[in-house]
C-alpha cells in the first residue's frame, strides 16, 4: 500500500531530524510505502501546482493531504483554502486515488517564536485555524471524504497544554511528532486492513 502525504513544514518535520518526523515514524511502525511530500513553507496554491508531480504521478493507493496554516498566516480567507483542498481531493478521485483530509494543529500563539510574531497576529491565526478546521470537518461530512483531525486530537493529548509540543509556537518537537505517528497509525488501524500488526 503507497501512500502519499503532500503538505507543508508539519509533514515536512521541520526542526527535527528526518528520522524523528511523524512521517518517517509511520512508515517505521507500519512497513508500509509513506512518501513524505512536505515542503517548508508552501501554502495550499503550491500544494495544488505540484499535485500532479508528487501525488498524481506517484499513482498511489492513498494520498494525505493537510495543509492551510501558511495560507491563514498570510492572510488568506479559510474558505479559498478549503477550495484548495478539496480541488486536490477531486483530482485524486478522478484517478481512484483515495483522498484523506488532514485537519491541522492549532497554533501555540503565546510562544511563537519572535521574530515570527512580528510577521503575523498569531491569535487571529488560531482563530483562523478553528473557523479553518470547522469548514473542512464540514466539507468531510457532506462529501464522505475521510478526515484526520490533529487539531482536537493532539489538544486532547497535550497533558500539560499544547505548547509543550512545539519548540517555537508552530512546528512540532519530536515529542509532538511521536504523538502524530500516534495519531496517524491509529487512523490506519481504524481504516485499512494493512495495518494490523501496528506496535
Amino acid at each position: 500500500m503507497k501512500i502519499v502525504c503532500i503538505g507543508d513544514s508539519l509533514t515536512y518535520g521541520y526542526g527535527v531530524e528526518q528520522l524523528d518526523s511523524w512521517v518517517h515514524l509511520v512508515r517505521k511502525r507500519t512497513g508500509l510505502d509513506l512518501m513524505n511530500k512536505g515542503i517548508n513553507g508552501d501554502t495550499t496554491d503550491g500544494m495544488l501546482c505540484r499535485f500532479e508531480m508528487d501525488v498524481l504521478s506517484l499513482k498511489p493507493d492513498w494520498v494525505f493531504v493537510m495543509g492551510g496554516s501558511n495560507d491563514l498566516i498570510m492572510n488568506v480567507k479559510p474558505n479559498i483554502v478549503e477550495s484548495n483542498i478539496a480541488s486536490m481531493c477531486r483530482e485524486a478521485l478522478k484517478k481512484s486515488i483515495e483522498p484523506i483530509i488532514g485537519i491541522p494543529p492549532n497554533v501555540d500563539a503565546a510562544n511563537v517564536r519572535e521574530d515570527w510574531a512580528s510577521y503575523s497576529n498569531f491569535s487571529k491565526v488560531a482563530e483562523q485555524l478553528a473557523k479553518y478546521r470547522d469548514r473542512l470537518l464540514l466539507y468531510s461530512r457532506n462529501s464522505g471524504i475521510k478526515k484526520l483531525d490533529f487539531y482536537s486530537e493532539i489538544e486532547k493529548r497535550a497533558i500539560s497544554g499544547i505548547g509543550e509540543l512545539y519548540f517555537d509556537g508552530l512546528h512540532m518537537n519530536e515529542t509532538g511528532h511521536k504523538i502524530m505517528a500516534d495519531i496517524f497509525c491509529g487512523f490506519l488501524m481504524n481504516n485499512t486492513t494493512h495495518c494490523s500488526k501496528i506496535k
